[in-house]
């Protein structure tokens, strides 16, 4: 960790030791009603749960659990072939009430402070771009974070996360279970279909989150993949 990158220390008791090498970046939102109760929540042994960062809407960048231990802020999660993603993984908590409490756009102060962070991070751990996911990502059935709004174009112009391909073609699988297949080679848990297409759609379509298969979805599905096979999307 650079210390010039975080403003705060408070020390969380949880977190364990990893089973993993780090390999991925998750981000997510808080998802309560304020920074002080997010703080709260992951500093409580009886909650369980915890991150490795928090950032707050002004900027301001407070660590949790140091690196080399796993936080646990990603819960029962699945990303390609990895079951303990905790393990594998370094938590992001972005301040925002969420859903539940008044889903908002993610301020500039607050993007400002999570870029340089990312960035560290991925190029001390050598992170593929393809694993800096969110956590709806990685548990499509129980989480909607970072959701809609936050800026994964932004990231993806500075090279931190894989961009999203034009589809150059509509593509219309032949049924649904032919497509949940494909989002699973992509890396996607497809136990619930229809939950998985609609994170698939939160991350990379963002204006039409309905769960629903076009040929639009197909046609991005399709590029992703080939970039991948091609070794162009690390």
């Amino acid at each position: 960790m650079n210390r010039w990158l975080v403003n705060h220390i408070v020390e969380s008791p949880n977190w364990n030791e990893r089973k993993l090498p780090i390999s991925m970046v998750v981000l997510h939102y808080t998802g309560m009603k304020t920074a002080k109760e997010a703080l709260e929540r992951m500093c409580d042994p009886e909650a369980e749960v915890s991150a490795h960062y928090m950032i707050d809407e002004d900027g301001m960048v407070t660590r949790l659990v140091p690196e080399e231990k796993r936080a646990w802020h990603a819960g029962r999660s699945y990303w390609r072939g990895l079951t303990d993603v905790n393990s594998a993984s370094i938590g992001i908590e972005l301040v925002n009430p969420g859903h539940e409490f008044g889903y908002r756009p993610f301020p500039e102060a607050q993007m400002d402070a999570l870029l340089p962070l990312l960035a560290d991070i991925i190029d001390r751990h050598d992170i593929p771009r393809a694993n800096v996911v969110g956590h709806s990502d990685v548990a499509p059935a129980r989480k909607q974070d970072p959701g809609e709004y936050f800026d994964w174009r932004r990231l993806a112009q500075l090279g931190l996360v894989l961009e999203t391909p034009a589809a150059k073609m509509n593509l219309f699988y032949d049924n649904p279970g032919a497509f949940y297949l494909a989002l699973e080679r992509f890396g996607y848990d497809i136990s619930d279909g229809r939950a998985a297409v609609r994170a698939f759609q939160r991350r990379w379509r963002p204006l039409i989150i309905d769960g629903e298969i076009d040929g639009e979805l197909g046609g991005i599905l399709f590029e992703l993949l080939l970039e991948r096979d091609t070794g162009r999307a690390r």
